[in-house]
């Protein structure tokens, strides 16, 4: 298992080499975005609400799509991310596009040596916890984060897809907190072809350790949802069942693939 920084160091340059193609692949549709189309799904939506006059932090924020696209709805957006080469695009696309949102790289375990305000909401979406060996200093970061009434938002991957090998062939992983995950992925989930090969190393987080660090922490959770298809094509063996929803074609509607929350701070 690989522990302290390595982790952070092979996590930062798998995403570094990453940024690049995701940035020209058909999955982000970076021309359709610049021209207007928000990246956000209708379930993190419905959790956002009205955005006016909202200040926002987004954790783990790639290349800063949905925190410009909150910025785009009203919201005063600084986004977190771990890879330079992300937040730097970020920050050309702001700039491009006017947007009230700004920036800050680094791993979002070390955010209070780099920010010290406090927030309406906090966003976190898709493919971000997996990132983090431990959830209990995540969920305190959240707290520290958000002022008294403020909102945690959050929508994930279900955590038994985390289970399946790639091709879904077998359960490969356990369901929460075994060891870390080392992979070597050729290509990207947004550009299969893509001529890069990385080393990743990941965490699986049951349900329980999720909303648990977050009761800890503090927070009240106030919704919690799941559902049987990802808005997203990231999978192998896939279906779109209805525009923009997607199912592992084995599975059909018999997994849930997708959770979403609502935390408070009271």
């Amino acid at each position: 298992m690989s522990t302290g920084h390595n982790y952070i160091e092979k996590n930062k340059a798998a995403w570094n080499s990453r940024t690049d193609h995701h940035v020209g692949s058909a999955f982000y549709d970076v021309d359709s975005f610049l021209k207007g189309k928000s990246s956000l799904n209708d379930i993190e939506l419905a959790l956002l609400g009205n955005m006016e006059g909202k200040s926002v932090l987004h954790l783990q924020c790639h290349f800063g799509q949905d925190s410009i696209s909150m910025a785009r709805m009203g919201a005063r957006v600084t986004g977190v991310d771990l890879s330079d080469h992300a937040i730097d695009k970020a920050r050309e696309l702001t700039e491009e596009l006017n947007a009230d949102a700004k920036f800050t790289c680094c791993d979002i375990y070390d955010l209070p040596n780099h920010l010290d305000e406090t927030f309406d909401i906090v966003f976190s979406s898709y493919g971000t916890i997996g990132w983090l060996p431990d959830l209990k200093p995540w969920a305190s970061i959240i707290s520290r984060y958000l002022k008294p009434g403020g909102r945690f938002v959050f929508a994930e991957f279900h955590p038994i897809i985390w289970m399946y090998d790639n091709d879904f062939d077998k359960v490969a992983y356990t369901y929460s907190k075994g060891d870390a995950i080392v992979e070597v992925e050729n290509g990207t989930y947004a550009d299969k072809d893509a001529p890069i090969v990385t080393e990743m190393i990941t965490w699986n987080h049951g349900l329980a350790e999720v909303i648990g660090s977050l009761l800890d922490a503090g927070l009240e959770i106030r919704s919690f949802n799941e559902y049987n298809y990802s808005p997203y094509n990231c999978f192998s063996h896939t279906i779109e069942f209805e525009p923009g929803k997607f199912r592992i074609e084995k599975f059909g509607d018999k997994i849930p693939m997708v959770y979403s929350l609502l935390a408070v701070k009271p």
